[in-house]
Protein backbone atom coordinates (compact mmCIF):
# COMPACT_ATOMS: atom_id res chain seq x y z
CA UNK A 1 0.00 0.00 0.00
CA UNK A 2 3.35 2.17 0.26
CA UNK A 3 4.11 0.92 -3.00
CA UNK A 4 5.61 -2.17 -4.01
CA UNK A 5 8.69 -3.86 -3.06
CA UNK A 6 11.17 -2.21 -5.59
CA UNK A 7 9.54 1.52 -5.17
CA UNK A 8 10.40 1.78 -2.05
CA UNK A 9 14.47 1.70 -2.34
CA UNK A 10 16.13 5.12 -1.08
CA UNK A 11 12.54 6.84 -0.04
CA UNK A 12 12.96 8.86 3.10
CA UNK A 13 9.92 7.20 5.48
CA UNK A 14 8.70 8.41 8.64
CA UNK A 15 7.42 5.36 10.66
CA UNK A 16 5.07 6.96 13.16
CA UNK A 17 3.98 4.94 16.80
CA UNK A 18 6.77 2.65 15.75
CA UNK A 19 7.00 0.75 18.91
CA UNK A 20 10.40 -1.26 18.48
CA UNK A 21 10.59 -0.45 14.98
CA UNK A 22 9.59 -3.79 13.35
CA UNK A 23 8.74 -1.91 10.29
CA UNK A 24 11.63 0.09 9.92
CA UNK A 25 13.70 -2.79 9.65
CA UNK A 26 11.78 -4.54 6.93
CA UNK A 27 11.98 -1.04 5.23
CA UNK A 28 15.22 -1.02 5.72
CA UNK A 29 15.94 -4.43 4.11
CA UNK A 30 13.76 -2.91 0.76
CA UNK A 31 16.70 -0.40 0.04
CA UNK A 32 14.14 2.48 1.79
CA UNK A 33 15.95 5.29 4.78
CA UNK A 34 13.68 5.06 7.41
CA UNK A 35 13.20 7.22 10.52
CA UNK A 36 11.36 5.14 13.24
CA UNK A 37 9.55 7.63 15.85
CA UNK A 38 7.50 6.87 19.28
CA UNK A 39 6.40 8.35 22.41
CA UNK A 40 7.57 5.87 24.20
CA UNK A 41 11.31 5.51 25.37
CA UNK A 42 11.07 1.88 26.35
CA UNK A 43 10.09 0.83 22.85
CA UNK A 44 12.68 2.60 21.43
CA UNK A 45 15.10 1.05 23.85
CA UNK A 46 13.74 -2.42 22.60
CA UNK A 47 14.50 -1.12 19.24
CA UNK A 48 17.95 -0.39 20.01
CA UNK A 49 18.89 -3.63 21.48
CA UNK A 50 17.40 -5.45 18.59
CA UNK A 51 19.03 -3.53 16.00
CA UNK A 52 22.07 -1.33 17.51
CA UNK A 53 21.01 1.61 15.55
CA UNK A 54 20.58 0.77 12.58
CA UNK A 55 17.23 2.90 12.10
CA UNK A 56 17.30 6.17 13.38
CA UNK A 57 15.15 6.29 16.28
CA UNK A 58 13.18 9.52 17.28
CA UNK A 59 11.22 10.08 21.01
CA UNK A 60 8.54 12.42 20.09
CA UNK A 61 4.84 13.25 19.99
CA UNK A 62 3.38 12.28 17.08
CA UNK A 63 1.35 15.40 16.93
CA UNK A 64 4.14 17.63 17.25
CA UNK A 65 6.89 15.85 14.65
CA UNK A 66 10.19 17.32 14.73
CA UNK A 67 10.89 17.69 11.53
CA UNK A 68 10.83 20.13 8.72
CA UNK A 69 8.46 20.44 6.12
CA UNK A 70 8.15 18.19 3.13
CA UNK A 71 11.04 15.93 5.20
CA UNK A 72 9.51 12.40 3.95
CA UNK A 73 8.62 10.80 0.49
CA UNK A 74 5.96 8.72 2.96
CA UNK A 75 5.17 7.80 6.40
CA UNK A 76 2.98 4.64 8.19
CA UNK A 77 1.81 3.80 10.89
CA UNK A 78 0.65 0.47 12.25
CA UNK A 79 -1.57 0.26 15.15
CA UNK A 80 0.85 2.94 16.55
CA UNK A 81 -0.09 6.29 17.70
CA UNK A 82 -3.66 7.04 16.22
CA UNK A 83 -5.69 4.59 18.40
CA UNK A 84 -4.06 6.55 21.21
CA UNK A 85 -4.48 10.22 21.19
CA UNK A 86 -8.08 12.24 21.74
CA UNK A 87 -7.23 14.26 18.75
CA UNK A 88 -6.06 12.24 15.56
CA UNK A 89 -6.97 15.37 13.27
CA UNK A 90 -3.67 17.26 14.68
CA UNK A 91 -1.35 13.99 14.53
CA UNK A 92 -2.57 13.68 10.71
CA UNK A 93 -2.21 17.26 9.83
CA UNK A 94 1.78 17.52 11.16
CA UNK A 95 1.81 14.04 9.36
CA UNK A 96 0.65 16.03 6.19
CA UNK A 97 3.25 19.03 6.75
CA UNK A 98 5.95 16.65 7.10
CA UNK A 99 5.25 14.80 3.77
CA UNK A 100 6.58 15.66 0.15
CA UNK A 101 3.27 17.00 -1.95
CA UNK A 102 2.58 13.07 -3.57
CA UNK A 103 3.45 11.22 -0.78
CA UNK A 104 1.22 8.73 1.02
CA UNK A 105 0.39 7.80 4.83
CA UNK A 106 -0.53 4.49 5.05
CA UNK A 107 -2.07 3.57 8.39
CA UNK A 108 -3.66 0.79 10.18
CA UNK A 109 -5.81 0.51 13.27
CA UNK A 110 -8.13 -2.37 15.26
CA UNK A 111 -11.22 -2.50 12.97
CA UNK A 112 -13.63 -0.05 14.52
CA UNK A 113 -16.25 -2.44 13.88
CA UNK A 114 -14.58 -5.01 16.86
CA UNK A 115 -15.56 -1.90 19.46
CA UNK A 116 -19.02 -3.20 19.61
CA UNK A 117 -18.00 -7.33 20.33
CA UNK A 118 -16.35 -8.82 23.30
CA UNK A 119 -12.33 -8.79 23.18
CA UNK A 120 -12.91 -12.77 22.74
CA UNK A 121 -11.59 -15.20 20.46
CA UNK A 122 -14.59 -17.55 20.89
CA UNK A 123 -18.07 -17.82 20.59
CA UNK A 124 -18.70 -15.32 23.33
CA UNK A 125 -16.64 -12.79 21.11
CA UNK A 126 -19.62 -12.58 18.43
CA UNK A 127 -22.37 -11.25 20.25
CA UNK A 128 -22.36 -7.25 20.31
CA UNK A 129 -22.55 -6.39 23.61
CA UNK A 130 -21.54 -2.28 23.24
CA UNK A 131 -22.77 0.39 20.80
CA UNK A 132 -20.52 0.99 17.86
CA UNK A 133 -21.14 4.54 18.22
CA UNK A 134 -20.04 5.03 21.96
CA UNK A 135 -16.91 7.09 21.83
CA UNK A 136 -16.41 6.66 25.34
CA UNK A 137 -12.21 5.67 25.74
CA UNK A 138 -11.12 2.77 27.02
CA UNK A 139 -8.90 3.35 30.15
CA UNK A 140 -6.83 0.60 31.93
CA UNK A 141 -5.42 2.55 35.92
CA UNK A 142 -2.79 1.07 37.83
CA UNK A 143 -3.72 0.89 42.17
CA UNK A 144 -3.61 4.66 42.47
CA UNK A 145 -5.79 5.86 39.68
CA UNK A 146 -3.68 6.95 37.26
CA UNK A 147 -4.40 6.19 33.57
CA UNK A 148 -2.20 3.48 32.52
CA UNK A 149 -3.46 2.79 28.97
CA UNK A 150 -6.10 4.99 26.99
CA UNK A 151 -7.62 3.75 23.66
CA UNK A 152 -9.82 5.92 21.76
CA UNK A 153 -12.65 4.91 19.59
CA UNK A 154 -13.41 6.41 16.22
CA UNK A 155 -15.85 4.77 13.51
CA UNK A 156 -15.32 4.29 10.44
CA UNK A 157 -16.86 7.64 9.40
CA UNK A 158 -15.09 9.58 11.81
CA UNK A 159 -11.75 7.88 10.59
CA UNK A 160 -12.64 8.95 6.71
CA UNK A 161 -13.79 12.66 8.46
CA UNK A 162 -10.66 12.99 10.38
CA UNK A 163 -8.09 12.35 7.36
CA UNK A 164 -9.83 14.85 4.99
CA UNK A 165 -10.00 17.21 7.99
CA UNK A 166 -6.14 16.46 7.93
CA UNK A 167 -5.66 17.70 4.37
CA UNK A 168 -5.57 13.94 2.85
CA UNK A 169 -7.37 12.70 -0.18
CA UNK A 170 -8.52 8.83 0.97
CA UNK A 171 -6.93 6.97 -1.88
CA UNK A 172 -7.91 3.08 -0.11
CA UNK A 173 -9.26 1.62 2.97
CA UNK A 174 -8.51 -2.27 2.90
CA UNK A 175 -10.00 -4.79 5.41
CA UNK A 176 -7.94 -7.51 5.01
CA UNK A 177 -9.23 -11.51 5.12
CA UNK A 178 -8.67 -13.94 7.65
CA UNK A 179 -5.71 -15.49 5.93
CA UNK A 180 -6.59 -19.62 5.55
CA UNK A 181 -2.87 -20.80 7.46
CA UNK A 182 -3.15 -18.83 10.57
CA UNK A 183 -4.74 -21.33 13.00
CA UNK A 184 -3.62 -19.12 15.88
CA UNK A 185 -5.55 -17.33 18.49
CA UNK A 186 -3.85 -14.28 20.39
CA UNK A 187 -5.96 -12.07 22.88
CA UNK A 188 -8.87 -11.48 21.09
CA UNK A 189 -7.88 -12.73 17.54
CA UNK A 190 -8.99 -15.68 16.27
CA UNK A 191 -10.16 -17.96 12.75
CA UNK A 192 -13.46 -18.08 14.23
CA UNK A 193 -13.83 -14.47 14.63
CA UNK A 194 -11.13 -13.82 12.13
CA UNK A 195 -13.37 -15.32 9.37
CA UNK A 196 -16.60 -13.58 10.08
CA UNK A 197 -15.74 -9.72 11.24
CA UNK A 198 -12.65 -8.01 10.33
CA UNK A 199 -9.84 -7.19 12.56
CA UNK A 200 -7.90 -4.79 11.16
CA UNK A 201 -8.23 -1.83 9.07
CA UNK A 202 -6.23 0.26 6.85
CA UNK A 203 -6.42 3.69 5.99
CA UNK A 204 -4.02 4.57 2.45
CA UNK A 205 -4.28 8.54 1.96
CA UNK A 206 -2.33 11.29 0.02
CA UNK A 207 -0.89 14.39 0.19
CA UNK A 208 -2.10 16.74 -2.54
Amino acid sequence: MLGPPEDLKDKVILEIGSGAAQCSRWLAAQGAHPVALDLSHRQLQHALRIDGGAVPLVEADAGALPFADGSFDLACSAYGALPFVADPVRVLRDVHRVLRPGGRFVFSVTHPIRWAFPDEPGPEGLSVAASYFDRTPYVEQDDEGRAVYVEHHRTVGDRVRDIVAGGFRLVDLVEPQWPAWNTQEWGGWSPLRGNLIPGTAIFVCERS
